[in-house]
């Protein structure tokens, strides 16, 4: 769990750069950096529990 939350992690930050890089994808990219942040969040939540 807490490699795919680290994983969540690094995915949100390469999407946070290709956004600044690349004004063609504009939406899709921050629903992508929005959904990467949701599943971190969950996946913090579900590793806050187990322990």
């Amino acid at each position: 769990m807490k490699i795919s939350r680290k994983e969540a992690k690094e995915s949100k930050y390469w999407l946070r750069l290709i956004k600044a890089t690349n004004e063609d994808f504009l939406v899709e990219i921050e629903k992508l950096i929005i959904e990467a942040e949701e599943l971190r969040q969950i996946l913090s939540a579900i590793i806050n529990k187990v322990q």
